[in-house]
This record gives C-alpha cells, sequence and structure tokens, in this order.
C-alpha cells in the first residue's frame, strides 16, 4: 500500500459502517525517501529466496525472521507463515508500520520499523483466539486508494463458516477481539477481500472476495455508499449463458459474465450460501486464493486479475472432472459503468507445461504493467519439477518468466540441517504470503516486500508465538525485501 495514516483512529468507529479516517500522501508529511544504502540485511537468517537466471540484476534484502530479537520487544517472536500484509508510514510520523497475518497461527502481528527500515519493535494485534480461523490473504482500505479506512480485512479460511475480520491496524491491541466480523461479507472458506480503488466506481465501495474451497467463488460486495461495510449487497459471477463448469472456459477466449445476487447472507450459513451457488449456476472455480487489480488510474482499478490454484485427486496425478488442476489465473475487466458486469479470460494456464509453468499459483500482485504470481506448490503434485517460484506475466506482451524461487540449499550441510529438517522435503514445501509493492512508501523504486512461509523451518522456540497459548505449531517465518522489480 502507498499510503501515510493519520493516528488516534478509533477502533469503535471502525467497524461495520461508513468510514471517514483521513490519508495524506508521503510527500504531506514532507519525509525524504529512505537512502537505498540503508536497504541491508537485517534479520540473522539468511533470505530464503534467490533470483532467477534473466534477473541477477535484482537485489534482495532480508527484513525479519522468527530468529531476530527487537531492541524494544525482545521477547517478541516474529511467528509462522507471514501471509496478507501491509507497509505503511508509522502515522505518528517516525519510521513504519508492517502488519501481518500469520496464517497457522490465526494471527496478527504489527511490527514497527524505523526510518532505516530496521524493525525495532513487535507486538501481536490479534491473537488465535480473537482471530478464530486460519488468516491468509488480506488487503489494507485506506481513504486516500479506496475512500475509506484505514482498515485492515482479513479473511478466514478454517471453514466454510469462516468469516472476514475488519480491524484497525493502528488501534490498541485488542488480541482476543472477536466482535470485528463483518456479516455482510457472508461465511465462506476465504482468503482475501480487496477494495476496489475509489476511482473504479465512484460513490460506490465494491469488495472482491476469494474463496478458497473446490467449488470456490469470485464473490463481490457492492455498497452505494463509500465505506458502508454492513448494508450493501453480495453477488457471486456467474458466466452469462449460465454455464458453471470451469474447465468450460478455454485460454484465448474471453466470456461475459455478471454478479449475481445470494438471498438472506447475514441469516445463512456457509453451507447454505454454497447451495446457492450451485442453484444459481455460479461459476465454480478450483479454489479462487489471491486477487488484485491493475494501478494506475483511469479505471485502471476496473481490472482485476485473481488466481485459482487448482485441484487433483488425492494421487496428486489426476485431476478432478470440471476442475482445473495445476492453476490458473484470470483477468476480469468490469463494464465501465457497472460493477455487476464484465468480461473474463485466462491470462495463465499450468496446465500448458504441466509441472514446468505455474503450479498451484496462490499470492497475486499487480502493478501498472505486471502481474506477479506465486506459487503455493506444497500441494506436492508428483510431476512438479521446480520449487515455490514467482511469476513475471507482462500484461503488454503476454510473456510469462520465471523471477524469484525459494532457496532451499538442500546440497549445504548446516543449512539443511537447520530450514529443511521438518517434514516432507520434496520439491516445493515453501510457500509465499503477500508480495507487496513498497516503493511509493519507502521513496525507492521498484522495491517490494515478500512474505515467505518455509514449512520445513521448525524449532520448539518458535511455538506460541502469539501468546495465546492455542497454537502447538512451531514453524520459522521470513520477509524480504527485492530491489529492481519492474513496475
Amino acid at each position: 500500500m502507498n499510503l501515510i495514516l493519520t493516528k488516534n483512529l478509533s477502533a469503535a468507529a471502525l467497524i461495520l459502517g461508513a468510514m471517514t479516517f483521513s490519508g495524506c500522501s508521503l510527500k504531506d508529511h514532507g519525509d525524504v525517501p529512505v537512502d537505498s544504502s540503508k536497504l541491508i540485511d537485517r534479520s540473522v537468517n539468511p533470505s530464503l529466496l534467490k533470483s532467477l537466471p534473466g534477473f541477477e540484476d535484482l537485489k534482495i534484502t532480508t527484513l525479519i525472521s522468527s530468529d531476530d530479537k527487537l531492541a524494544d520487544s525482545p521477547d517478541f517472536i516474529y511467528g509462522a507463515q507471514p501471509d496478507g500484509g501491509a507497509f505503511v508510514k508509522n502515522p505518528n510520523g517516525e519510521g513504519y508500520v508492517m502488519i501481518n497475518n500469520h496464517e497457522i497461527l490465526f494471527s496478527v502481528s504489527r511490527v514497527y520499523l524505523d526510518k532505516e527500515l530496521k524493525p525495532v519493535k513487535g507486538e501481536y494485534i490479534v491473537d488465535a483466539e480473537g482471530g478464530q480461523w486460519r488468516l491468509c490473504s488480506a488487503t489494507l482500505a485506506t481513504k486516500e486508494e479506496h475512500g475509506f479506512g484505514p482498515v485492515f480485512l482479513t479473511a478466514g479460511e478454517s471453514s466454510s463458516e469462516s468469516m472476514t475480520h475488519a480491524i484497525d491496524p493502528f488501534a490498541p491491541a485488542e488480541k482476543k477481539n472477536k466482535t470485528r466480523t463483518v456479516a455482510a461479507f457472508g461465511k465462506w472458506n476465504a482468503e482475501n477481500a480487496v477494495p476496489l480503488p475509489k476511482d473504479a466506481f465512484p460513490g460506490k465501495t465494491v469488495i472482491i472476495i476469494g474463496e478458497d474451497d473446490t467449488n470456490g467463488q469470485l464473490v463481490a460486495y457492492v455498497s452505494d455508499v463509500v465505506g458502508d461495510l454492513n448494508n450493501g449487497k453480495l453477488y457471486a459471477l456467474r458466466r452469462t449463458n449460465q454455464e458453471s463448469v470451469e474447465t468450460d472456459m478455454v485460454q484465448g477466449q474471453a466470456y461475459d459474465v455478471e454478479f449475481v445476487p445470494f438471498d438472506n447472507v447475514k441469516t445463512s450459513t456457509g453451507t447454505e450460501l454454497q447451495a446457492q451457488t450451485v442453484d444459481k449456476k455460479m461459476i465454480q472455480f478450483a479454489r479462487v486464493e489471491d486477487i488484485d487489480y491493475v494501478k494506475g488510474g483511469n479505471g485502471a482499478g476496473r481490472e482485476i486479475y485473481f488466481t485459482a490454484t487448482g485441484v487433483s485427486q488425492a494421487d496428486k496425478v489426476t485431476p478432478v472432472a470440471g476442475k482445473n488442476m495445476w492453476g490458473r489465473v484470470y483477468h476480469l475487466e468490469f463494464d465501465k459503468t457497472n460493477p455487476l458486469k464484465g468480461k473474463l479470460n485466462i491470462i495463465m494456464d499450468g496446465a500448458d507445461k504441466p509441472g514446468s509453468f505455474i503450479v498451484n499459483p496462490d499470492n497475486i500482485c499487480v502493478t501498472k504493467n505486471y502481474v506477479y504470481v506465486q506459487e503455493d506448490g506444497d500441494s506436492f503434485y508428483r510431476d512438479n519439477d521446480h520449487d515455490g517460484t514467482i511469476w513475471q506475466y507482462n500484461i503488454a506482451t503476454k510473456q510469462s518468466k520465471a523471477m524469484l524461487r525459494m532457496n532451499h540449499r538442500r546440497d549445504e550441510p548446516a543449512f539443511n540441517a537447520k530450514y529443511n529438517s521438518v517434514g516432507n522435503n520434496s520439491l516445493s514445501t515453501w510457500e509465499y504470503g503477500a508480495m507487496i509493492d513498497i516503493s511509493e512508501v519507502t521513496g525507492i523504486p521498484e522495491t517490494f516486500m515478500i512474505n515467505l512461509h518455509p514449512h520445513t523451518w521448525q524449532d520448539e522456540k518458535y511455538k506460541g508465538a502469539d501468546g495465546s497459548g492455542i497454537s502447538t505449531n512451531k514453524e520459522g517465518g521470513q520477509t524480504v525485501i527485492v530491489r529492481g522489480i519492474k513496475q
């Protein structure tokens, strides 16, 4: 995210109503950009990411990992599976704040960084009791970009009865607060809730939700009041010819689509909402995980890209009838005046080169000119030939290139013993969390933050990182900064 936010925000004023918090830009604070020479390795742990041929000029530096001790909070542990996140200027005018979900911990952390991007303090603002469900992708809505906020929208995905939280990112830590869920968004195995920018459909709030289920949906919440998260209507995507089978769609064709409404959203269970998707012939995608929109203004926000991760039979070789297996990336262009109509097409399909192209794409980051697709290959498909990769898709040329890859270093005994020591050590045992463009926030062009889930890096000292006493997970986690990524 690219916004500086005002301080002294009221949590009580935040939830479920029209939100009126103000924001200002980097220049409004009179701040200077981060000195790029200060982008150095900040963690005691080495980077777990590497660049691939053709991208050798990328500069990767560590930001924070689970072994780090922060000066102002030495007992804080940067916990497992940092996933959806946000990176903004500190509202007090000093340094930066990073917000991250920790998926398997059901938790959200808040890390403060100084003006040279050195982490100095960390805390959990949501623990497992308050989070209730696995918290995966997330989006920070801001007044400047979306017309309301700031509010950290983080969706739960432990079951079809999970809900989306709306959290004040700067309020005092109310770790066990369960009241911040948004009933109007429905109950889903949801991955993300992404508000479109305010100039996409002026005067409206449009939030796109992805359902990570075998019969997954692309859901839209639409309100005619900017910032209203309580009184809008909920819809899901359907082809206008009412063909609902995902694999009936093929790359190279565009499909007319519409969003059709659900009934009785606030009083329906997740199971009941799922039944409506069948009855109303909504498209049954194989796991809609993440969503992002094109940046740049002038209606760019009316173009979104989303991933459908794919599913297989239990043998990890055989497709499921009607479902994509290796993963797809879809492009949806909304009608210029109507957020309930548009054109849908496929831009990337792992079936083009099974195992050698995208494998189970999960998180996605879209800039003005590129789509960055992050693999979640820990489905362990037997014919996969590479570790977890970030692919660069050029919107203009439609070319895809493998850009970054997890750096397992299995041939280095000491590294291998620490970071690849537990569980399945086949290819692609690690996955990605958020990839966020922090160029405007820091003042350093082509600078991105990337979260990593090195599942096989485990240690007893990481257990219970959020302090709730609920999770027994003991994985480590890491966030890195990568410079030189094209926007």
